[in-house]
């Protein structure tokens, strides 16, 4: 069986730990309790003056900073910071012991350096990276992190954050369409040959059209592994946002079988210690089913998705009409052609992995 390791903060995603444990996973898994984030961890990424508003626990309003509309101020904002990037924090520290830890309270993959956005008021993802980033492994070598975004929003917080530095890839499937959050153009498919020098081969983008179904995920996963395996990484983390899930009320994929096919396959056949984080999802239930289901998958012991949720879970209700791990693959028409489909593989075969092949030489031979 493999070896997890898993956060578990009495205070944040109880439905997701309850449900984990009602399935006798807990039983499975090195159960982790979180310490805190403190200032001093928060603020190796994050401005002091965003720090001052965000921990103020006298703050009741705020209009700077990102603190308003989608991400507003509320009670215990500054402990609920604290606990969602310690999570993340002691998850990253676990790896030290084992190749794969889950947080599924992290993933606040929009927080910026000086503000909130998207309903991430903590770079959690960023915080993370930076701490795998200051381990130095055995061999001496500096760690190379990969960050795999699976979330239905472009990673614009961990994208933009680490924009051109060479030691960090991030690679971000998302859903694009004029005027998505994040409007970005490191949302779009990059490539060496478009305008300017904003192409960084370290920064890449799969964006994906509505309705994206199973078929147009295992298209593009090919992709995400010749990026592995010309990146090499020694760590990855996996972003495993659930909000383009059919059902949920962002959703425009269908991603429920894909979903597992990614981690699996990036748990068990890429290289490196392996960070799952959440992410987005607001259908509480079905969020819940997910992490659950790839805990298991972590595991290597993948639960049915026609397993039944055990009638003393203490949130058993939320799961009608079907009462099991189940979510529905939707009916959405996948607007993802295959001459779409073809295009980003062309332009990633012949022009994004040349480049990044380039680019991995080049930081080797700076390196020795």
């Amino acid at each position: 069986m493999t070896k997890v390791a898993y956060v578990v903060s009495s205070q944040l995603v109880e439905l997701v730990h309850s449900l984990v444990a009602s399935l006798g996973l807990l039983k499975k898994v090195q159960v982790v309790k979180p310490l805190p984030a403190t200032l001093q961890d928060l603020a190796e990424y994050h401005s002091s003056d965003y720090l001052d508003a965000l921990l103020n626990p006298a703050l009741s309003t705020a209009s700077t900073h990102g603190l308003d509309h989608d991400c507003p101020v509320f009670p215990n904002l500054p402990l609920y910071v604290q606990l969602v990037a310690g999570a993340t924090l002691t998850a990253v520290k676990a790896l030290q012991f084992t190749d794969i830890a889950i947080s599924w309270e992290g993933g606040r993959h929009h927080a910026q350096k000086s503000s909130a956005s998207g309903y991430c008021y903590v770079a959690d993802c960023v915080l993370a990276i930076l701490a795998m980033r200051r381990v130095k492994e055995v061999h001496g070598a500096r760690p190379r992190v990969m960050y795999i975004d699976l979330d239905l929003h472009f990673s614009d917080g961990v994208s933009q954050a680490f924009y051109k530095q060479n030691s960090l890839l991030t690679l971000s499937i998302h859903h694009t369409s004029p005027g998505f959050f994040p409007v970005t153009p490191l949302a779009t498919l990059q490539h060496p040959d478009q305008e300017g020098d904003a192409f960084d081969p370290f920064t890449l983008s799969i964006p994906l059209l509505r309705g994206a179904s199973a078929a147009t995920y295992l298209h593009v996963f090919p992709l995400v592994q010749r990026v592995a395996e010309i990146f090499a990484p020694t760590h990855i983390v996996v972003q495993c946002g659930v909000d383009a899930l059919a059902e949920d009320p962002h959703a425009n994929n269908e991603l429920p079988g894909s979903l597992g096919f990614y981690v699996h396959n990036i748990l068990h056949t890429f290289p490196g210690k392996k960070l799952l984080l959440g992410g987005g999802g607001y259908n509480s239930a079905n969020a819940a089913r997910a992490w659950t289901y790839l805990t298991s998958i972590a595991l290597a012991e993948p639960l049915a998705c026609d397993t039944n949720v055990p009638y003393e879970h203490p949130f058993f209700p939320l799961y009608s009409p079907s009462f099991t791990l189940e979510i529905s693959t939707g009916t959405m028409q996948d607007h993802n052609t295959p001459a779409y489909r073809s295009e980003i593989t062309e332009i990633f075969h012949n022009r994004v992995l040349p480049a990044l092949s380039e680019a991995v030489e080049d930081t080797v031979s700076i390196s020795l």
